[in-house]
């Protein structure tokens, strides 16, 4: 499958490096929930994030319609603000879904240290990711053939294995996480995320989320609007966007950011565009040789490969040079970028980050398109993005295909009436989660709730990008409540 992942540019650069290149209810009183609160041990081929950091974990009900029945553990990390002037704890989700805020807070912190001065640095691996009852679906030798199926298929026999390829991720999925498959919607993960605000001791919560985060952001206000503190939301996802909705804003904004990526090399962005799509066609029909023993590169991994670099500014040489190689007849480069999206290491392991996007979108949305209907809107995502609509069209069926459960909606309940001001960032050159998510995010939240910030910028994220208009907006707002006109502009 090809959807994209939303999650913070913070990642996508760890990405890069891998590969080589540069209607709920608050209750506040006690429930006798409390965190014992550890040294950080190492995990999964990372090393412990250092002293200043402590881990913790904290059990929730496995389905908050029943919060005295059984219970999952939820794997915590914080690190203490420095200063002496404390405004509490600032809750951190950077996106995916399926991102490890344990792993990632670390990583980001220094982006933030300013904002720690003040408040504890808090994040956590929501259910079904990684420390938090974390789901792989299939073993690393599964992924690996799993590469050759084709994503955007031309035959009736590779329409059938592209299928069933996806029915066989599902039904992983589902001996994977048993009980838990059920129990892992946006809305259980805000609920946990308000018995994490509680376990602190906060009586609101201060947020920070990115990407998918701002979704999570954005459902918790609504169900806990009374309890919004101060919520910045930064690289916002359309709140208003179905299944099909969410493919062709990604079309858009990575053709948007391919064209812009064009234009810096000089290159017309139509031709530009036009080549890469029969580079595609050619590596479709036969696939690349590569430096990887026993790999080639597929049509699939090659858009994986150029997909990544487009999400931050600092990966475009690394694209130049990949398109390069793979014009000449070497699939190797891309392969190692589509790698680092994989979370694929020098050994073959994968990382489990896209299994969990998978199983908690599946869980939300209740949209899933046949083939049938896919094939009708096939040339309309192609008039959007010759290089990437095919890719996202086809998964619009694909990804939850013969899904084991129900999806809980068609597009997020946001509303959040009587919240307090909740800063909506936008990026005018965002390709995952486009510009235009920002308006439609504050408007759903509701008047006099929604503020927006415009960065005109590339990549994916806005704060810690180089703009000091928007980091000192965001730190004005986060630190000392200062909320800014609604519509304030940062180039």
């Amino acid at each position: 499958m090809t959807r994209f992942a939303r999650w913070t540019a913070l990642a996508v650069s760890a990405a890069l490096l891998a590969a080589g290149c540069s209607g709920g209810s608050s209750d506040d009183e006690s429930d006798g929930t409390a965190l014992d609160w550890g040294r950080c041990e190492a995990s999964d081929g990372a090393p412990a994030p250092g002293d200043d950091w402590q881990c913790g974990t904290l059990e929730v009900p496995l389905d908050w319609a029943e919060p005295d029945g059984e219970t999952i553990e939820l794997a915590l990390i914080r690190a203490k603000a420095t200063g002496d002037d404390r405004l509490g704890s600032l809750l951190f989700n950077f996106g995916g879904p399926g991102g490890s805020g344990v792993s990632m807070m670390p990583s980001y912190a220094p982006n933030v240290s300013k904002l720690r001065e003040r408040y504890d640095l808090v994040s956590w691996d929501p259910r079904g990711v990684a420390a938090s009852e974390g789901v792989r679906c299939r073993e690393d030798k599964e992924i690996q053939a799993a590469e050759s199926v084709d994503t955007t298929p031309d035959t009736p026999a590779e329409e059938q294995a592209y299928f069933r390829d996806a029915a066989d991720f599902g039904q992983g999925c589902q001996k994977a996480a048993g009980k838990l498959m059920a129990h892992v919607s946006t809305a259980d993960t805000a609920r946990d995320l308000d018995r994490i605000r509680q376990t602190l001791g906060d009586d609101r919560l201060n947020y920070f989320g990115i990407s998918y985060g701002t979704e999570l952001g954005g459902v918790y206000a609504h169900l806990f609007p009374e309890k919004v503190g101060r919520m910045n939301l930064d690289a916002v996802v359309d709140p208003t966007a179905d299944t099909m909705g969410h493919a062709k804003n990604q079309a858009r904004g990575f053709q948007r950011a391919l064209d812009n990526y064009l234009k810096s090399t000089g290159r017309d962005p139509e031709q530009g565009t036009r080549e890469i799509a029969e580079l595609l066609d050619r590596i479709d029909a036969e696939p690349l040789p590569t430096s990887s023993a026993g790999r080639e590169l597929t049509q699939t991994l090659a858009l994986t490969g150029i997909v990544l670099p487009l999400y931050t500014k600092e990966g475009w040489p690394a694209l130049t040079s990949a398109l390069r190689a793979a014009e000449e007849g070497d699939g190797s480069e891309l392969l190692a970028l589509a790698d680092g999206y994989n979370e694929r290491d020098a050994s073959g392991r994968y990382g489990t980050t896209t299994h969990s996007q998978r199983v908690i979108s599946c869980s939300d949305a209740r949209q899933r398109p046949t083939a049938a209907q896919t094939k009708k809107l096939l040339p309309e995502f192609e008039r959007i993005s010759p290089v990437f609509g095919p890719f996202l069209g086809w998964d619009t069926a694909g990804w939850c295909h013969d899904w084991p459960v129900p999806g809980q909606h068609d597009t997020p309940e946001v509303s959040a009436p009587g919240a307090a001001p909740i800063l909506v960032i936008g990026n005018t050159g965002d390709p995952a989660t486009p510009y235009e998510g920002a308006r439609r995010m504050a408007d759903e939240l509701g008047k006099d709730v929604g503020v927006v910030l415009t960065w005109k910028g590339e990549g994916h994220g806005a704060y810690g990008s180089g703009s000091d208009c928007v980091d000192s907006t965001v730190n004005a707002y986060l630190l000392d409540g200062t909320v800014p006109k609604d519509g304030k502009v940062c180039s």
